[in-house]
């Protein structure tokens, strides 16, 4: 059993686990031992929230496929047993995040000063490239 919080927990049936060999420099140890972890978790199966689940889908997350797969590859560690905690750490944290709900943002309306300021920038910026004009004969008044 994944404990996420205390109000979600998911069952090690819903997450499929496999033994890979791991990538990378390591010798001997590397060549003859599957100490990688491949984790791999439906969300549409899985027992979430709704909403949960629906924002797991908007996260962009590339662990996370098109058609509802959460993968995750362990092979941080050298043994088997700390990059299988590390994978379920990971998804945990994924979970966790999904579960934030984002705050609505309330349109508000620029604030009267803010317009003049804006206005006044703006005309000033005018002003100093007017300046860099060439000047003509005709433009000189007396």
């Amino acid at each position: 059993m994944l404990q996420v919080n205390d109000q979600i927990s998911i069952p090690m049936s819903c997450i499929e686990i496999s033994a890979i060999r791991s990538q990378g420099a390591g010798g001997q140890h590397v060549n003859k031992n599957a100490t990688g972890i491949h984790l791999r978790m439906f969300i549409p199966a899985a027992p979430l929230p709704e909403a949960v689940k629906s924002r797991l889908f908007q996260l962009k997350d590339y662990r996370i496929s098109s058609d509802g797969w959460i993968v995750i590859k362990a092979q941080r560690f050298r043994s088997q047993e700390q990059n299988k905690s590390d994978a379920l750490n990971r998804l945990r944290d994924l979970i966790i995040k999904a579960t934030i709900v984002p705050k609505t943002r309330r349109a508000t309306k620029p604030t009267r000063g803010s317009k003049e300021r804006r206005i006044q920038t703006k005309k000033k910026r005018s002003d100093i490239k007017s300046r860099r004009r060439k000047i003509d004969g005709n433009d000189l008044e007396y």
